[in-house]
């Protein structure tokens, strides 16, 4: 069944004008639709402003003229002010929602030649939202001719169907995806599939975003990156400001906050603009928001709902306008029904609510991120620092193992990579080295009592040889040691320390590998268990 063409269109003030027969010789847009032989137009919808009745009713005679089988309906739509964005979208919008569509029947058109050029990116972007279910027609004279009929092009705005620009949008996606994950390859699906809904949100919304997680889980880190996101869109021009609030305390923390004004309190000697201020524009980063007093909870749910409030001191309020992130560690509704957060300021910030997961949940992507923390130590240090292949396995099967807890998140990760290029003398981190860094990892995990193996060198080998070892050396013979107190037998221990190297060994004798490690200082698995 074939469809009844209708388009919609605005009287063109200037271009649509003319009288007497001379009319018929110039390019009038709106006319010139129903002039082409090759395209019929059942209905034409001509929206008209007040001062333009006399010429509508002109288009409407001479189309009867031309094509007697158009029917033209006329619109009264007039805006207050035709220079007026608000106005003009608000006075098309109003007309799209009471019209009543029949996509089943009827296919359409929207004409966006005549009227101003505020009217004309109105209907364009009230037909890209599908406001009008339209395709978009633009026409113009002819060139080089004086044919009044002119030419036309219809313009389809559904992008799917356009594969090089599909993928041009594709591509910026993952473009920006990638950004928010630091340029890292993740594997993760659940923490992929998080980190593709945050560059939706971010794009397209102003409201708070809550970030939750365990501390070291990167929070802070994600924040950053969707102000560069937001930044590079230029959907932003001010600065991105951080605060940790558990560093907050009384008259500092709405000082820090808020701003002050000079003599509000003991010590304030002159004017502060305050952490609000000085984020207009821009995104305000509250990380730990669960640590702020309730009287700062209460000016910055007003702050964030009218972008205003009131300096410590002073008695005329001020106003900035910036995104606000907020991260935290805690359970902010056991906290709300523990009266320590205000419910109102939590319902205002999780609109948007992201939960980044801890480190062991997500232990594919380890291996990933070891890169990136090599090149965040070289743009630290200078020093440019890799894995020899041994190492790098024998590390990511350590870190993907259930004994790697991971109780810092990627603060831990960051820490273990940092310290490993430290103490490499090659600029190649080798197997030792990964080695000491497990046991390293270990009791920083508490897997061996922290107090008692500090002191195990002395009081297994004396405190005068103890003195003379090197401080790489005694970190990891006190972890050694500690393994081997709490071991039942000498394999027990073994198998504990070598766990990440026997792996790979094809036949393996741990007891051995421990008796000659000890025997480098001297000592004997009888010295140790007795």
């Amino acid at each position: 069944m074939k469809l009844k063409r209708v388009i919609f269109g605005m009287v063109g003030t200037t271009l649509d004008t003319g009288r007497g027969p001379e009319r018929w010789e110039r390019w009038r847009p709106t006319v010139s639709l129903c002039q082409h032989e090759d395209f019929a137009v059942d209905r034409l919808e001509l929206l008209y402003p007040r001062q333009g009745i006399s010429l509508a009713k002109q288009i409407v005679a001479d189309i009867a003229t031309i094509s007697p089988e158009t029917e033209v309906r006329l619109h009264h739509v007039d805006p207050r002010d035709p220079w007026d964005f608000e106005d003009v979208y608000t006075a098309l919008h109003d007309f799209a929602s009471a019209y009543e569509f029949d996509e089943d029947e009827e296919e359409y058109l929207v004409h966006i030649t005549t009227g101003t050029h505020v009217a004309q990116i109105c209907l364009f972007l009230l037909t890209e939202t599908r406001r009008f279910p339209a395709k978009l027609i633009q026409s113009s004279p002819k060139f080089r001719t004086n044919d009044p009929t002119g030419d036309y092009r219809i313009i389809d705005l559904d992008l799917s169907k356009y594969d090089s620009i599909a993928a041009r949008f594709q591509k910026e996606f993952s473009d920006n995806v990638a950004g928010l994950k630091s340029g890292i390859e993740t594997r993760n699906g659940a923490f992929n599939r998080l980190i593709e809904e945050v560059e939706h949100v971010a794009a397209h919304s102003v409201d708070p975003i809550l970030l939750t997680g365990p501390t070291g889980a990167g929070k802070s880190r994600l924040a950053r990156r969707i102000y560069e996101l937001k930044k590079h869109r230029r959907q932003m021009e001010g600065p991105f400001v951080e605060v940790n609030c558990a560093t907050l305390r009384g008259d500092g923390a709405m000082s820090t906050l808020f701003g002050h004004k000079k003599g509000a309190f003991t010590g304030a000697a002159a004017d502060r603009a305050g952490l609000l201020r000085s984020a207009e524009g821009g995104i305000l980063f509250l990380d730990e928001i669960g640590e702020l007093g309730l009287d700062e909870q209460a000016m910055l749910l007003r702050a964030v709902e009218e972008k205003r409030f009131l300096p410590l001191g002073s008695d005329e309020e001020v106003t900035s306008s910036f995104q606000l992130i907020a991260g935290t560690n805690r359970d902010l509704r056991a906290r709300v029904e523990a009266g320590e957060f205000r419910d109102d300021l939590l319902a205002r910030i999780n609109l948007w609510t992201f939960c980044l997961p801890a480190l062991k949940d997500r232990r594919e992507d380890i291996e990933p991120n070891l890169e990136f923390e090599l090149e965040q130590v070289a743009k630290r240090t200078g020093r440019t620092v890799g894995f020899n292949t041994e190492a790098k396995d024998a590390y990511v099967r350590f870190a993907m193992s259930e004994s790697a807890t991971w109780d810092g998140n990627f603060r831990d990760l960051s820490a273990s990579i940092s310290r490993m290029a430290t103490l490499t003398q090659t600029g190649r981190i080798t197997e030792e080295v990964v080695r000491a860094e497990v046991a390293r990892l270990g009791i920083s995990w508490g897997r061996g009592p922290r107090a008692v193996s500090a002191d195990l060198c002395a009081e297994v080998m004396g405190s005068e040889r103890a003195a003379e070892l090197d401080r790489f050396d005694r970190v990891q013979l006190a972890d050694v040691l500690a393994v081997c107190a709490r071991s039942k037998s000498v394999s027990d221990a073994g198998r504990e320390l070598f766990a990440v190297s026997r792996a790979r060994k094809s036949s393996v004798n741990d007891a051995d590998r421990l008796r000659k490690y000890l025997a480098r200082f001297g000592l004997t698995w009888e010295m140790i268990s007795k």
